[in-house]
């Protein structure tokens, strides 16, 4: 197979069967310093066009590793820029898949202001229609802020190299020793890489992040759903940990789509279907369970500064595209590491603004612990979270109740403070208590979780919010 074939194969195996249709295959290079032959350079190296997702209309460019190495130059910027004024008319969704030796050294300049043009097009069309890039082969350099300037990007697990310097040029550093370009890398470390997957599983996984999201920020993402809607799901209060299950548990049809999955595994992210309707989840994860429900990875219950930058980014996503928030909150404090100090202060001011400045309607269930200034910046009513609701033995307050009793009965003996802490327990730190002083709207049992979430959002589905009249926030 050719890499042209390959370029266009991606494009119909990404898309309905017969569904696409190419735009600009004329289109050649204008240069010819350094003996560049513009008839050689046969749709300057990008296929461009649209087809569908189960029916819906997408726009989509494939760079052509076969044509000059698939390098951006001019006509190739060009070509998606104008795949972009489409999409931003019609409000439907830019998927690029690339490939690409990076910028074209022959058109120099004209290369240069190429790139500027495409991420001009990608900063104009964000929060408008959903960008969506995944990464097959190279995509080095300046071609990397593409994946940044994009809400989702999937990297193909074996062949995808993704990366500003490659490997060889960070000081002290070469790809045996550590593949920064790799797709674990850019998962686990950088989080640039929301999803890996097998060349095999990646364009079923992206056909499905898509069909979950709107075409466009006026859309709404809606499914039929004939799972049912009373559902109870047992022993639900098993996964108050393993929150990314406990979400699949209490989806339509259980599924979950789930969000940067290996990066900042104590804060879970990802998409759901309520009622049919696509909901964006924020959970803290305490652990990860196994197939047999025995934990395999544990995690402190507490916010880090990466998974506050994954959250933040994903509550934006889903304000800007009228997707409402369901949180899961199960968290008692802050990691206590001297890396951590440099960057959560920022990072927990950074998700506190992110949900407080989001008007979509939202959802917060207090599965576990609800302790401190961390459980305040996760959706509490306090920054605006519009229905709160706790399951029964959730725990609520300032602290953890025996530390409190210590601080309380500083010097007594250890049976005072024991008493103490149940004391305390029961008037300030029960779901009770909090229910008792409005800041919890219902207590629920685990298993009717789906039913009553459903519910909420059906209440607050015609929410209006008059914001204060400002050009936007600064944090």
């Amino acid at each position: 197979m050719s890499n042209s074939s390959q370029a266009r194969q991606r494009i119909e195996a990404l898309l309905d069967e017969n569904s696409f249709i190419e735009i600009g295959a004329s289109v050649t290079a204008r240069a010819t310093d350094f003996n560049m032959k513009p008839a050689e350079a046969l749709s300057d190296g990008v296929i461009t066009g649209y087809g569908v997702i189960d029916g819906n209309l997408v726009y989509v460019y494939s760079q052509d590793a076969s044509v000059l190495g698939g390098s951006v130059g001019e006509m190739h910027a060009k070509k998606i820029a104008h795949l972009y004024n489409l999409a931003m008319k019609t409000g439907a969704p830019v998927v690029g898949l690339l490939d690409s030796a990076g910028l074209r050294l022959q058109e120099a300049t004209d290369a240069l202001a190429a790139f500027g043009k495409i991420y001009r097009k990608m900063t104009q069309a964000s929060g408008v229609i959903p960008q969506i890039t995944a990464v097959f082969g190279g995509c080095g350099g300046g071609l990397a802020v593409l994946t940044g300037l994009s809400d989702f990007t999937f990297m193909e697990e074996k062949n995808g190299k993704l990366f500003v310097n490659s490997p060889n040029a960070l000081d002290g550093n070469y790809a045996e020793k550590l593949d920064t370009a790799g797709a674990a890398f850019q998962s686990e470390e950088s989080g640039l890489a929301d999803f890996v997957c097998s060349a095999d599983e990646i364009y079923g996984e992206m056909r499905s992040l898509i069909s979950m999201l709107p075409s466009n920020n006026e859309d709404e993402a809606l499914a039929d759903c004939n799972d049912d809607l009373n559902r109870a799901v047992a022993n639900l209060s098993a996964f108050a940990g393993d929150t990314a299950a406990a979400l699949e548990q209490i989806a339509d049809d259980n599924v979950f789509v789930e969000v940067q999955k290996a990066y900042a595994p104590s804060m879970v992210t990802g998409f759901i279907r309520l009622n049919g309707s696509t909901v964006g989840c924020v959970a803290n994860r305490t652990e990860i369970l196994d197939e047999n429900g025995k934990a395999a990875q544990k995690f402190d219950s507490v916010l880090v500064p990466n998974g506050c930058k994954k959250a933040i980014s994903f509550i934006s996503f889903c304000d800007a595209f009228e997707i409402p928030i369901l949180s899961l909150t199960n968290v008692t404090g802050y990691c206590g590491t001297v890396e951590s100090e440099k960057k959560i202060a920022r990072a927990v001011a950074g998700l506190s603004f992110a949900f407080a400045n989001a008007t979509v309607p939202k959802v917060n269930v207090i599965v576990g612990k609800a302790l401190g200034t961390a459980a305040i910046a996760m959706n509490s009513g306090s920054i605006g979270a519009d229905f709160t609701i706790a399951w029964p033995n959730a725990e609520i307050g300032t602290m953890n109740a025996k530390d409190a009793a210590r601080i309380l009965c500083e010097g007594k003996k250890a049976d005072e403070i024991d008493k103490k802490a149940a004391e305390y327990a029961a008037l300030q730190n029960s779901a009770k208590s909090a229910a008792a002083r409005g800041y919890v709207d219902q207590i629920i049992e685990a298993d009717d979780t789906r039913k009553y979430v459903i519910g909420a959002f059906e209440m607050l589905y015609a929410k209006r919010v008059a914001a204060p009249s400002k050009k936007h926030g600064t944090v």
